[in-house]
Protein backbone atom coordinates (compact mmCIF):
# COMPACT_ATOMS: atom_id res chain seq x y z
CA UNK A 1 0.00 0.00 0.00
CA UNK A 2 1.72 3.53 -0.83
CA UNK A 3 2.23 6.19 1.36
CA UNK A 4 -0.37 8.92 1.29
CA UNK A 5 0.58 12.77 1.57
CA UNK A 6 -1.40 14.64 4.24
CA UNK A 7 -1.61 18.18 2.83
CA UNK A 8 -2.65 21.01 5.22
CA UNK A 9 -3.17 24.77 3.56
CA UNK A 10 -1.86 27.71 4.66
CA UNK A 11 -3.71 30.89 6.48
CA UNK A 12 -5.98 32.79 3.89
CA UNK A 13 -6.09 29.91 1.72
CA UNK A 14 -8.49 26.36 1.73
CA UNK A 15 -7.43 23.12 0.47
CA UNK A 16 -7.98 23.91 -3.54
CA UNK A 17 -4.55 25.39 -2.87
CA UNK A 18 -2.77 22.35 -3.43
CA UNK A 19 -4.41 21.31 -6.47
CA UNK A 20 -1.76 22.18 -8.72
CA UNK A 21 0.28 19.66 -6.77
CA UNK A 22 -1.95 17.23 -6.46
CA UNK A 23 -2.40 16.79 -10.09
CA UNK A 24 1.37 15.70 -10.15
CA UNK A 25 0.43 12.15 -7.87
CA UNK A 26 -2.35 9.82 -8.48
CA UNK A 27 -5.86 10.70 -6.90
CA UNK A 28 -5.16 8.41 -3.98
CA UNK A 29 -1.98 9.64 -3.26
CA UNK A 30 -2.90 12.80 -1.67
CA UNK A 31 -5.77 13.93 0.66
CA UNK A 32 -6.12 17.73 1.75
CA UNK A 33 -7.60 19.10 4.89
CA UNK A 34 -9.49 22.34 4.81
CA UNK A 35 -8.69 24.42 8.00
CA UNK A 36 -11.93 26.18 7.55
CA UNK A 37 -10.96 30.23 6.64
CA UNK A 38 -13.65 29.78 3.94
CA UNK A 39 -16.22 26.74 4.93
CA UNK A 40 -16.08 24.48 7.63
CA UNK A 41 -13.43 22.57 7.93
CA UNK A 42 -13.11 19.56 6.66
CA UNK A 43 -10.28 17.08 7.94
CA UNK A 44 -11.58 13.06 6.85
CA UNK A 45 -9.11 10.62 8.33
CA UNK A 46 -6.59 9.14 5.96
CA UNK A 47 -8.01 5.82 5.30
CA UNK A 48 -6.88 2.55 8.04
CA UNK A 49 -3.06 1.23 7.15
CA UNK A 50 -1.72 3.99 5.22
CA UNK A 51 2.01 5.34 5.91
CA UNK A 52 1.45 9.44 6.28
CA UNK A 53 3.89 11.92 5.41
CA UNK A 54 2.49 15.12 6.55
CA UNK A 55 2.98 18.52 4.32
CA UNK A 56 2.24 21.88 5.95
CA UNK A 57 2.54 24.70 3.79
CA UNK A 58 3.25 28.00 5.93
CA UNK A 59 0.75 28.44 8.77
CA UNK A 60 -0.43 24.53 7.87
CA UNK A 61 3.13 22.84 9.38
CA UNK A 62 3.03 25.06 12.58
CA UNK A 63 -1.18 23.82 12.83
CA UNK A 64 -0.04 20.54 12.84
CA UNK A 65 2.83 20.50 14.87
CA UNK A 66 0.85 22.54 17.83
CA UNK A 67 -2.59 20.60 17.25
CA UNK A 68 -1.17 16.59 16.44
CA UNK A 69 -4.12 15.70 14.98
CA UNK A 70 -2.94 12.38 13.97
CA UNK A 71 0.50 10.54 14.02
CA UNK A 72 2.53 10.59 11.20
CA UNK A 73 5.69 9.11 9.75
CA UNK A 74 7.45 11.65 8.15
CA UNK A 75 6.55 15.93 8.40
CA UNK A 76 7.96 18.30 5.78
CA UNK A 77 7.21 22.02 5.74
CA UNK A 78 7.15 24.21 2.64
CA UNK A 79 7.50 27.89 3.01
CA UNK A 80 7.00 27.01 6.99
CA UNK A 81 7.96 27.85 10.62
CA UNK A 82 7.77 26.61 14.24
CA UNK A 83 7.52 29.76 15.29
CA UNK A 84 6.32 33.06 13.51
CA UNK A 85 6.37 35.86 15.70
CA UNK A 86 8.97 37.50 16.97
CA UNK A 87 9.59 36.98 20.72
CA UNK A 88 12.58 36.22 23.37
CA UNK A 89 15.17 34.55 21.29
CA UNK A 90 13.56 34.49 17.97
CA UNK A 91 14.43 37.81 16.71
CA UNK A 92 13.75 36.78 13.14
CA UNK A 93 10.13 36.62 13.56
CA UNK A 94 7.44 39.26 11.99
CA UNK A 95 6.72 41.77 14.38
CA UNK A 96 4.12 41.34 16.51
CA UNK A 97 2.52 44.67 15.58
CA UNK A 98 2.07 43.39 12.04
CA UNK A 99 0.29 40.68 13.28
CA UNK A 100 -1.94 43.18 16.01
CA UNK A 101 -3.19 45.39 12.69
CA UNK A 102 -4.71 42.52 10.87
CA UNK A 103 -6.66 41.51 13.90
CA UNK A 104 -7.99 45.22 14.12
CA UNK A 105 -8.99 44.79 10.54
CA UNK A 106 -10.14 41.53 10.76
CA UNK A 107 -12.78 42.35 12.15
CA UNK A 108 -14.69 44.75 9.66
CA UNK A 109 -13.05 43.85 6.66
CA UNK A 110 -11.88 40.18 6.31
CA UNK A 111 -12.22 39.98 2.88
CA UNK A 112 -10.10 42.87 2.45
CA UNK A 113 -7.60 41.64 4.34
CA UNK A 114 -7.09 38.35 3.20
CA UNK A 115 -7.15 39.29 -0.17
CA UNK A 116 -4.72 41.75 0.30
CA UNK A 117 -2.30 39.35 2.42
CA UNK A 118 -2.58 36.59 -0.64
CA UNK A 119 -1.77 39.43 -3.07
CA UNK A 120 1.28 40.78 -1.12
CA UNK A 121 2.53 36.53 -1.70
CA UNK A 122 1.28 36.33 -5.32
CA UNK A 123 -1.86 35.17 -5.32
CA UNK A 124 -4.19 37.48 -7.68
CA UNK A 125 -7.01 34.41 -7.62
CA UNK A 126 -10.27 35.66 -6.37
CA UNK A 127 -10.86 34.56 -2.56
CA UNK A 128 -12.61 30.81 -2.38
CA UNK A 129 -15.41 31.56 -0.40
CA UNK A 130 -16.68 34.30 2.26
CA UNK A 131 -14.24 34.56 4.92
CA UNK A 132 -15.10 33.11 8.28
CA UNK A 133 -13.67 36.23 10.49
CA UNK A 134 -14.03 34.30 13.71
CA UNK A 135 -11.37 31.01 12.32
CA UNK A 136 -9.07 33.51 11.00
CA UNK A 137 -8.46 35.26 14.04
CA UNK A 138 -7.95 31.75 15.66
CA UNK A 139 -5.29 31.36 12.92
CA UNK A 140 -3.77 34.83 13.81
CA UNK A 141 -3.39 34.18 17.50
CA UNK A 142 -2.01 31.16 16.94
CA UNK A 143 0.69 33.11 14.48
CA UNK A 144 1.55 35.30 17.08
CA UNK A 145 1.71 33.24 20.35
CA UNK A 146 2.12 29.27 19.20
CA UNK A 147 6.22 28.30 19.58
CA UNK A 148 6.76 24.68 18.37
CA UNK A 149 10.38 24.56 18.44
CA UNK A 150 12.64 22.21 17.68
CA UNK A 151 10.51 20.42 15.25
CA UNK A 152 11.29 16.96 13.95
CA UNK A 153 10.65 17.65 10.03
CA UNK A 154 12.65 15.16 7.51
CA UNK A 155 12.70 18.23 5.10
CA UNK A 156 12.15 22.06 4.72
CA UNK A 157 11.66 23.24 1.13
CA UNK A 158 12.38 26.78 0.75
CA UNK A 159 12.04 29.90 -1.00
CA UNK A 160 14.74 31.94 -1.61
CA UNK A 161 12.51 34.89 -2.57
CA UNK A 162 9.96 34.48 -0.10
CA UNK A 163 8.60 37.71 1.13
CA UNK A 164 6.60 36.57 4.13
CA UNK A 165 9.25 33.57 5.30
CA UNK A 166 12.93 34.95 5.19
CA UNK A 167 15.46 33.37 5.06
CA UNK A 168 16.78 33.82 8.22
CA UNK A 169 13.52 32.71 9.84
CA UNK A 170 13.42 29.25 7.92
CA UNK A 171 17.47 29.03 9.32
CA UNK A 172 16.24 29.70 12.79
CA UNK A 173 13.55 27.03 12.84
CA UNK A 174 14.91 24.08 10.64
CA UNK A 175 18.53 22.56 10.73
CA UNK A 176 20.82 23.39 7.98
CA UNK A 177 20.95 20.22 6.75
CA UNK A 178 17.09 19.53 6.60
CA UNK A 179 16.80 22.76 4.22
CA UNK A 180 16.39 22.78 0.51
CA UNK A 181 16.35 25.75 -1.16
CA UNK A 182 13.82 26.81 -4.28
CA UNK A 183 14.70 30.69 -6.00
CA UNK A 184 10.91 31.32 -5.51
CA UNK A 185 8.81 33.01 -2.77
CA UNK A 186 6.55 32.30 -0.68
CA UNK A 187 3.57 29.74 -2.28
CA UNK A 188 6.01 27.50 -4.22
CA UNK A 189 3.43 24.91 -4.57
CA UNK A 190 1.53 26.77 -6.91
CA UNK A 191 5.07 28.20 -8.25
CA UNK A 192 7.01 25.34 -8.45
CA UNK A 193 4.14 22.02 -8.28
CA UNK A 194 6.73 19.72 -9.70
CA UNK A 195 9.41 20.63 -7.94
CA UNK A 196 8.01 19.85 -4.60
CA UNK A 197 6.12 17.18 -5.88
CA UNK A 198 9.56 15.80 -7.05
CA UNK A 199 11.03 16.49 -3.33
CA UNK A 200 8.09 14.47 -1.84
CA UNK A 201 8.88 12.01 -3.50
CA UNK A 202 12.31 11.65 -2.05
CA UNK A 203 11.15 11.85 0.99
CA UNK A 204 8.47 9.42 0.05
CA UNK A 205 11.05 7.14 -0.70
CA UNK A 206 12.40 7.21 2.54
CA UNK A 207 9.78 6.40 4.31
Amino acid sequence: MRPLLLLVHGWGFDAGFWAPLRACFAPDETLAWDLGFFCQPAQPAPPPGRTVLAVGHSFGLLWLLRQRPLPWHGLVAINGFTRFAQGEGFAEGIAPRVLERMQVRLATSPAEVVSEFRARQGCATPLPGTPCAERLAAGLQGLASWDARPAPVTAALCGRQDGLVFAAMSRACFPEERIIWHEGGHLLPLEAPEWCAARLRDELGRL
